[in-house]
């Protein structure tokens, strides 16, 4: 499934090829004027070329460049509203993430202790370090986790966390897939 917010694959070619030649003019620019320079001062040249000839290839050099500019700061705005959109699809997805645990917990009639545990378990902490967080003891933590795993209808953390998921990825589990 494509996202919609992205551009389509068309427009990014497009705007590949539009910097693959710029890049390309801007590589040629830079290396008439090293020539032009070196040529000058080294005295390559055996035969004089026609300043109308160096004044053109330098406007279009210099085009060249400016273009180039352009486009880079262009691309750098778009990188910009980019990197804005995917921090708001990740605090969207977040606060998605926070409801779906929040009604999970509500629908388990989970005490808020047991919230606060089921929480740091579903963070990755162990016992040792939930029950130095809670300022409890690991025995209270363990007793906790098997209230919370009754009422979830789960046999451990991993299942705990995939309630989670499966409520946000929405996948249907086919007979294969248990397999």
């Amino acid at each position: 499934m494509s996202d919609p917010t992205s551009p389509p694959v068309r427009t990014k070619a497009r705007t590949s090829a539009l910097v693959a030649g710029l890049a390309t003019l801007q590589g040629v620019c830079a290396l008439f004027f090293v020539y032009n320079l070196s040529a000058q001062i080294f005295g390559w040249r055996s035969q004089p070329v026609s300043w109308t000839w160096i004044e053109v290839v330098e406007i279009m050099a210099t085009l060249g460049l400016i273009l180039g500019t352009v486009l880079g700061l262009t691309l750098f705005a778009t990188l910009m509203a980019e990197r804005r959109r995917a921090a708001w699809r990740l605090r969207m997805a977040s606060g998605a993430f926070h409801e779906a645990v929040v009604d999970r917990f509500d629908d388990w009639a989970l005490t808020p202790s047991e919230r606060d545990v089921a929480l740091f378990m579903i963070k990755g902490l162990s016992n040792g370090e939930i029950a130095t967080l809670r300022g409890t003891s690991e025995g209270t933590i363990k007793a906790q986790s098997t209230a919370i795993f009754r009422k979830a209808g789960v046999n451990g953390r991993a299942q705990l966390l995939g309630a989670f998921l499966d409520d946000l990825l929405d996948i249907p589990v086919t007979s294969q897939d248990a397999a």
